[in-house]
């Protein structure tokens, strides 16, 4: 992880940005979008934030700084791929709560386009977020922390579960009420860079 501070006269430190560096979900993605890469070879940015009050060209510096730190600390890797969501998201009542993002900061650091994931379903709440695929899954057969999942949806705004509700039931039941709405997302669109 790499995190971009400022400081300004007389006032303390400021964290203004993250680079996250991590290991894709699965090992197939490294050679999928670094042309036949090993695995070990390769890592993902996984999440890259700043604050709106960096100034100019802050997202390209912090990157250049980001990724020199990568190669300084695991001299092994050879390639770096990353993803951005393209597809705005909306609330249940039609605001837009998230924009979308096409990789403008990827391309003006001369991120390579590797096309797109594959598209999928997603399920959003009212709020416009979307519902934990994986916390979903823990609900719906009952893993070890489906009971934390199922207190977050009644947290924001979902009915409680019936008694003798599974949750699978539990869960297509928040569908067909519309607390969750399914949404046809395009898949996200991938970035590389190699050295």
């Amino acid at each position: 992880n790499a995190g971009l501070l400022i400081k300004e006269p007389f006032r303390k430190e400021l964290l203004a940005g993250v680079a996250t560096f991590s290991v894709p979900v699965t090992q197939a993605v490294i050679p999928a979008l670094l042309d036949g890469l090993d695995p070990a070879l390769g890592v993902e940015l996984g999440r890259f934030v700043l604050l709106d009050s960096v100034p100019a060209n802050g997202e390209t510096w912090t990157l250049a700084r980001a990724f020199r730190q990568l190669r300084e600390s695991l001299t092994e890797v050879r390639g770096i791929v990353s993803y951005c969501d393209p597809a705005p998201r909306t609330t249940a009542d039609g605001r837009i709560s998230f924009g979308g993002h096409v990789g403008t900061i990827y391309r003006a650091f001369n991120g390579t386009l590797r096309g797109r994931s594959r598209a999928r379903k997603l399920l959003l709440m009212p709020d416009g977020c979307v519902a934990n695929e994986r916390g979903l899954s823990k609900l719906r057969n009952g893993d070890s922390g489906a009971d934390y999942v199922e207190r977050n949806l009644r947290v924001r705004g979902a009915s409680p579960r019936r008694l003798s509700e599974t949750g699978t039931d539990y869960v297509k039941r928040l569908v067909e009420e519309g607390f969750l709405r399914i949404f046809r997302h395009p898949g996200n669109i991938a970035f590389s860079w190699t050295f």
